[in-house]
């Protein structure tokens, strides 16, 4: 009697890195934080090309316009926090 053999099949992940854009406009987000707050406070943006394109009190939303807006796959999405909150 042989014994039972499986064949292993082997997988790679691919590791994505962020383009240079996206960094550059997360950059921007953290540099200009404050004037996010007094315009945006308690909302999540998205940022594309230094500029917000999306507003809402949801991620999935703004993500969502931000993306048929631009057909990026990497965006800036930040909640701008304004305030105490409790998670």
């Amino acid at each position: 009697m042989k014994p039972e053999t499986k064949e292993v099949e082997k997988t790679s992940k691919t590791i994505e890195i962020e383009p240079k854009e996206f960094w550059d406009d997360m950059r921007w987000g953290r540099k200009h934080y404050q004037e996010l707050i007094e315009k945006y406070p308690d909302k999540w943006v998205a940022i594309v090309g230094k500029t917000v394109i999306a507003v809402g009190d949801g991620i999935k939303q703004v993500r969502r316009v931000a993306l048929q807006k631009t057909e990026r796959e990497h965006i800036v999405t930040l909640f701008v926090e304004c305030g105490d909150h409790v998670y």
